[in-house]
């Protein structure tokens, strides 16, 4: 997988941080971008999208849903992989990122060990086992 790029959109540091811890062995080049304003400029302005993003919804300056939809809604980025990670269980942010084209909805777990856990598995799936149409060969 080291051939990978993951961008994670995450505005808290200790999320940020452990997202990173359960990315280490995925051997992905990993990138951060703290506000929704960011991620979009970093998205635009790569030559090389990333492989992978995991968007949180609770947002500085644009949301995670405005992102997803700006996302969406752009020829170049419209397929990348975007798993919205939140700790956000309600029901409508669900159904709306689901409408506006996120590939997964996973819910940010409260202890140490299912964190990381979970990134991990996130990162296993989207980066080995899954076949994008964005994946570059």
């Amino acid at each position: 997988m080291n051939d990978r790029r993951i961008l994670i959109v995450e505005d808290n540091p200790d999320d940020e941080s452990l997202t990173q811890r359960g990315l280490r062995k995925a051997g992905a080049e990993v990138l951060v971008a703290h506000d929704g304003a960011l991620a979009l400029e970093m998205v635009a302005d790569l030559d090389q999208l990333p492989d992978l993003v995991l968007l949180d919804l609770k947002l500085p300056k644009i949301d995670g849903s405005e992102v997803l939809r700006q996302l969406r809604n752009d020829a170049r980025a419209s397929r990348l992989c975007v798993v919205v990670f939140t700790s956000s269980s309600e029901p409508a942010d669900i159904s709306r990122c689901y409408a506006l084209g996120c590939n997964s909805y996973v819910i940010k777990p409260v202890t140490y060990e299912d964190y990381i856990e979970a990134v991990r598995r996130i990162a296993e799936y989207w980066l080995a086992l899954n076949l994008s149409p964005a994946r570059r060969r």
